[in-house]
């Protein structure tokens, strides 16, 4: 049971740190380039432009490569757990599991080769579109598994979770799919970003109602039984229960997308602030007046005429 929170709070933390990664990058990308923007899979961390702090370029793939494999060696290790509270007869949460590890697996090669290619980018040429057009197809696949994982819950907590996070891949899978056809879409590749942290946030509520005593709904608890904490471990006892923790669920996710969108706004308030909003226009220097050296002769010319 432990494990299984402290996996959850991992992934959390990983994903809205690599929301907020994305967001601040593309703002910066934005507010630095607004005419000649377009969204990209991948922002060097800062303060790598020197020769010094050059490995520094790619610290986001590797700890995202890093993140990938702690998430694969995860789910193949739960995949042995039994849970004799899904339906069928076939090991299903093994299956389920693996297919998580699947997942977790293409966005790790995608991940790779995006450091490839931006590493050597004569051995493995990736295009941004190609990148976001892979991403989305990865995510509606996640989508796809997390919805099939919760028609097969037996319990209607951790089948409402599953649901909620199946929508917020599919929106990512959306918004990815919208890059892919037009990366100059900067509201897309910023809501991607808030989107990857809406799925954190959404990991963090689904392991504390679903593992923490305190944050379980009343009228639900967790089965004894099932050790380590696998699906179905929480279950509610009446009806009444189970719709007052399906609706209490409704409720967090519509807070978590609002701490989403503070997020959001503050991260491009934080970095407007600090890179400096450059519309059209709004650096562009005064004309000055050149003296006509022509009309200054005529003048004189007129005067002396006069005279």
């Amino acid at each position: 049971m432990a494990a299984a929170l402290v996996y959850q709070i991992f992934s959390s933390s990983a994903l809205v740190s690599l929301g907020v990664y994305h967001m601040v990058g593309s703002s910066r990308l934005y507010l630095k380039l607004p005419q000649s923007y377009s969204a990209k899979p991948f922002h060097p961390f800062p303060f790598s432009s020197s020769s010094s702090s050059s490995r520094l370029k790619h610290l986001q793939l590797y700890l995202l490569l890093a993140c990938l494999l702690v998430a694969m060696a995860h789910h193949c290790l739960s995949s042995f757990d039994s849970d004799p509270l899904l339906k069928g007869r076939t090991p299903v949460h093994q299956f389920t599991s693996l297919q998580s590890a699947t997942v977790c697996f293409l966005f790790f090669l995608l991940s790779l080769a995006l450091l490839l290619s931006d590493s050597f980018p004569s051995l493995l040429p990736l295009p941004n579109d190609l990148f976001f057009a892979l991403a989305a197809a990865f995510f509606f696949l996640l989508s796809y598994i997390s919805s099939s994982s919760a028609s097969l819950q037996s319990s209607d907590l951790q089948a409402k979770c599953d649901s909620i996070s199946a929508r917020i891949s599919s929106l990512a899978a959306l918004l990815s799919v919208a890059l892919a056809c037009q990366p100059r879409l900067f509201l897309a590749d910023l809501g991607l970003g808030a989107a990857l942290c809406l799925q954190g946030l959404w990991s963090l509520q689904t392991g504390l109602s679903l593992y923490v005593d305190a944050f379980i709904p009343e009228g639900c608890h967790r089965l004894l039984d099932v050790v380590r904490g696998v699906e179905s471990s929480t279950k509610c006892d009446l009806q009444e229960s189970s719709l007052r923790a399906i609706a209490m669920l409704d409720f967090a996710f519509l807070l978590h997308v609002l701490f989403a969108f503070i997020i959001l706004l503050v991260t491009y308030a934080v970095v407007s602030k600090s890179v400096g909003v450059r519309r059209l226009g709004s650096y562009e220097a005064l004309p000055t007046a050149v003296p006509d050296h022509n009309n200054h002769i005529q003048m004189k010319s007129m005067t002396g005429t006069q005279a």
